[in-house]
């Protein structure tokens, strides 16, 4: 998984996937980046309340903001992403694991 994340970098992630509105805003600066008005404009909510889960998203690492003139321009971060999906697929093989394990024992037990 390249660098270990740290308790809190983890947190940080699944915190800020764990709001719907969150995981949009990834979702649209996938797909092209925007500024944090654009942003606002999509949703019913503040300006002010857009840019509190864009400052979520942020501290996560899951996007990073950049001045451009006036407006404030949002890009998505996909090493944060693949991070998050790696610690998902580790938690797959784990629980593979350990359903192999237990399909064994059955086995040995049906052939006793």
């Amino acid at each position: 998984m390249g660098a270990q994340l740290s308790d809190a970098e983890v947190d940080a992630i699944f915190h800020a996937l764990a709001d719907a509105t969150r995981r949009d805003i990834v979702t649209r600066v996938i797909e092209r980046e925007r500024s944090v008005s654009a942003l606002a404009e999509l949703y019913d909510m503040s300006f002010a309340a857009v840019q509190k889960h864009v400052a979520v998203l942020e501290r996560a690492s899951l996007v990073t903001k950049q001045r451009r003139g006036r407006e404030q321009i949002v890009h998505a971060e996909p090493s944060a992403i693949r991070d998050a999906r790696r610690l998902l697929d580790r938690f797959e093989d784990l629980w593979r694991q350990r359903i192999d394990r237990m399909q064994s024992i059955l086995d040995e037990g049906e052939e006793r």
